[in-house]
Parts: structure tokens; C-alpha cells; sequence
């Protein structure tokens, strides 16, 4: 029986499974899979790209928890590919690689004035609340008018972090360095545009729901806003997401302000041109648009700033190249067909997979992922004839292989000390989870005993 032996580097959900389908999909081969993870931990953005308020969405961690827990495949986590294992060695010891790194840079906002001190990218605040262990443990917020530029769920998750009262955000397992950062905020007024209109908007209902049900916060929006055309009118009537998320925008053009702390302005119909400043963010200017009658916007000329002293762009995320992989700098992907890898010339780059974002871009939800996976690990099982012929296949050989390199590499029994120190870090203070954040006590925790692994624990660094 012919025996598979498989990489994958990136164990966030689109490796996990891959990992999953694989393993239920053949029967006419053996199957070894090993994961390799850059973090102490697994699972990619689900742990460290959604909002700590946001448990549901978490819960898909039980089910990733589930495939890890099959037994049939290991975990080698605080371990980067092209430092502490290379396409080389990938060659020697497998049959067949997948990437799975995801997509975790900003995409690039083309105006003036995005590198002037205040201008952050929304995925690096995300990294910041979320305990992310290769980011700063402090974030600046002293500055009363913010901006989010964006109208995704990314966007809302950021503006609604940093309107929130942080006291709301301690029964979720925001890590204890961010509760102290955001008690401190001045943050007064938040302020987020979209280019296009409200009904074209790219919240989910959930999303835009909990935004009108925060305490001391007043949702602002603006009835010039809402003058809608024939194409808005027509989606607003036939798609049934886009008419919740109509009916809850209108509701809040009814409401009174309440005098409340702080307030989350929507601004719609507002193309991006500039960010102002000298030595630091001082205002956004934007164009107003219109609908193009085409499902676009075009510019009316009127210009307009707003002032504020710091700007979040949340307008996408983009992946980052892979050592001695090919890499599309436009598109922040691995080009492939189907997952298979291609090169500059359109040739199939044998034994070399993609799935999930790397694959095709930071787009779709879960459902995308999982049958991302299924096309790719179809094209894995056909392409018998053009995987490796591994030198060292023997299991073994990849553990002492990151030994000899001083790879201080983490392993699922090492996930599952972890995760108990953290809950019980969290049961310590009446919360589901405190996340340990520095990477090195991430390490200490999972490569520790049990027993000593509660000892002297270090949640912010």
C-alpha cells in the first residue's frame, strides 16, 4: 500500500482541514501528515484575528479541536518555515507540501499620508487585542477622534474595540495587557467610511447589530446617506441580508443621541483621498461619490475632511511570500490552478500545494476554506506520479532534524498544556480564558509538566 507522506505548513483552519479531508477521503494509501505552525500555538486566526467579544465565531476552535484530536496527526508548532525548515528538507522527508499561511499583512492603501505617524493597519490592532505574541504589548491610544477606513467586518470589529467600554470586554479572554491599554484609551469619537453605499456595505446583520447595543455609545448616522438608487433600491428588496442590514441602519436615523461618552459615526459615499498631517495624523479628506448606475461610484467633486488623530485602514488583508515559492505581489497569493502550484511559466511546480487565503485571497468564510480544501487535497491524491521521493521518509527523522537546529518546537500534547494553564488562568478571575501572550512563556507553558506549568504565570509580558 502506497504511503503518503505530507506537510503542511499553517495550522489555522485551511490546514487543519486539509488535514481533515485527507484523512477521510483515501483509503488506498497510508496517510502521515505533520503540521508546522509559526506560533507556540494552532489555529491560525481563529485565535488571533477575531475579536475577543466574539466567542461564537471562536467556537469553531471545537471543531479544528476535533480533527487535531484524531491522533493521526502531529503538530510542530513555534517553528517558521524558511528559518527553522526549508523546501529542502521539506523534500527530504515528504511526499508533498501545502501551504496554508494564510493572509495576515494589511493591504496597501494607495493615498498620501498613509506612513505618517497615527496610520496603523487595521491587522495590527487586531494582532494587538488578540494577544498575537510577536507584537508590541502596548498600543497607543491617546488620541480623542479616530478613523476606520473600511466596510468590512474587519473595519467594525476595530471601531467597535475601540468604542467599547473596556470594562464590557472582561468576561471574553482579552489578554490583561490589552483590558489595561484600553481602560486608558481617550478615544471619544470613531469614525468609519465606506466608499459605497449602505446597501452595499459588507457587514454581516451580527456584526452591524452589536454596534447599536453598546453601552455609553451613540451609533451616528446620516440621512444624506441614504439617498438610494435604482440598484440599492433592488438589492435591498431581493437579497435578504442586504435588507436587515438596510432595516437596522434606518432604525438608528430615528434615534435620539443620548449624551453618551463616546460615539461611532458611519460615514457613506466617501472615497478616501488623503490622510493630513505634518509631523502626525491631523484630519481625513475624502470625495463624496455616487452610484455609477453600474454598481460602482464615481466622484462628485465635493471634497471634504473630517478632523482626526489617528487612521485604521481595514480595507483587506494580503499574504506574505514564502521562501523559494512562487509568489504573486499583486494579488498577495501563491499562484496556483486548483491548488497545484504554478511557476512563472505556467508549469505545474511538482509536490507544492496551496489552500485557504494564500491560495485565493482573503475572501469568503469558512465554507470557502473547507472547500478550497477539497479541491486541493483532490489534486494532491491525482498527482501520485508527480510527488517526492523522499530520501529520509522516517517519522522520527523531522524531530531530530529541529533538534540538531536548537528549533525549541511545540507539539499537541505541549496545545493542550497550554490551553489548560490558560482556562485556568481564566478561572482564577471568574473568565473563560486569560491568553498567555509572550512567546517564550508560551513555550514555557506547553514544553513544561503540568504541574509546574501554572507557576509564575505571565499573561502580557
Amino acid at each position: 500500500m502506497t504511503k503518503l507522506r505530507l506537510a503542511i505548513v499553517g495550522a489555522g483552519p485551511a490546514g487543519i482541514y486539509a488535514a481533515d479531508i485527507l484523512l477521510k477521503a483515501e483509503r488506498k494509501f497510508e496517510v502521515s501528515i505533520d503540521l508546522f505552525e509559526q506560533l507556540p500555538a494552532p489555529y491560525g486566526l481563529v485565535r488571533y484575528g477575531v475579536a475577543p467579544d466574539h466567542p461564537r465565531i471562536k467556537g469553531i476552535i471545537n471543531a479544528l479541536r476535533e480533527v487535531l484530536d484524531t491522533g493521526r496527526i502531529r503538530l510542530f508548532g513555534n517553528v517558521l518555515y524558511g528559518r527553522d525548515i526549508t523546501l529542502a528538507d521539506l523534500k527530504k522527508h515528504y511526499n508533498a507540501v501545502i501551504f496554508a499561511t494564510g493572509a495576515v499583512r494589511d493591504a496597501a492603501l494607495p493615498i498620501p499620508g498613509t506612513d505618517l505617524p497615527g496610520c496603523y493597519g487595521a491587522a495590527e490592532f487586531v494582532s494587538w487585542y488578540d494577544g498575537h505574541p510577536d507584537y508590541p504589548r502596548e498600543w497607543p491610544l491617546e488620541h480623542r477622534e479616530v478613523a476606520v477606513i473600511g466596510n468590512g467586518n474587519v473595519a467594525l470589529d476595530v471601531a467597535r474595540t475601540l468604542a467599547k467600554p473596556a470594562d464590557d470586554l472582561l468576561s471574553t479572554e482579552i489578554p490583561a495587557n490589552v483590558y489595561e491599554g484600553l481602560t486608558r484609551s481617550k478615544v471619544t469619537d470613531v469614525h468609519v467610511f465606506g466608499r459605497r453605499g449602505p446597501a452595499q456595505v459588507k457587514f454581516t446583520p451580527l456584526e452591524l447589530r452589536e454596534l447599536g447595543e453598546m453601552r455609553d455609545v451613540d451609533v451616528i448616522v446620516h440621512d444624506e446617506d441614504f439617498e438610494l438608487d435604482a440598484a440599492s433600491i433592488a438589492a435591498i428588496e431581493t437579497n435578504k441580508q442586504i435588507f436587515v442590514l438596510n432595516k437596522v441602519l434606518n432604525s438608528w436615523r430615528t434615534r435620539e443621541p443620548t449624551g453618551a461618552s463616546r460615539r461611532l459615526h458611519l460615514h457613506f459615499w466617501a472615497k478616501p483621498l488623503e490622510i493630513l498631517g505634518s509631523d502626525a495624523v491631523e484630519a481625513f479628506r475624502y470625495e463624496r461619490t455616487r452610484p455609477d448606475g453600474e454598481g460602482g461610484v464615481v466622484g462628485t467633486g465635493e471634497i471634504r475632511e473630517i478632523p482626526v488623530q489617528a487612521v485604521y485602514r481595514a480595507i483587506g488583508y494580503f499574504g506574505s511570500p514564502l521562501a523559494e515559492i512562487p509568489f504573486d505581489n499583486r494579488h498577495g497569493v501563491v499562484p496556483n490552478r486548483e491548488g497545484q502550484v504554478i511557476d512563472d511559466n505556467d508549469e505545474q511546480v511538482h509536490g507544492v500545494y496551496a489552500t485557504g487565503w494564500i491560495k485565493r485571497g482573503p475572501v469568503g468564510l469558512i465554507g470557502h476554506t473547507k472547500s478550497d480544501a477539497m479541491e486541493t487535497i483532490r489534486n494532491v491524491i491525482n498527482d501520485q506520479a508527480n510527488w517526492w521521493s523522499p530520501a529520509s521518509p522516517d517519522e522520527a527523522a523531522v524531530s531530530e532534524l529541529l533538534r540538531s537546529r536548537g528549533v525549541d518546537y511545540t507539539d499537541l500534547n505541549g496545545w493542550r498544556h497550554l490551553d489548560e494553564h490558560e482556562l485556568a488562568l481564566g478561572e482564577a478571575e471568574g473568565r473563560v480564558r486569560v491568553k498567555v501572550v509572550p512567546r517564550a512563556e508560551m513555550v514555557r507553558v506547553s514544553n513544561a509538566p503540568l504541574a509546574s506549568a501554572t507557576a509564575a504565570p505571565q499573561t502580557d509580558g
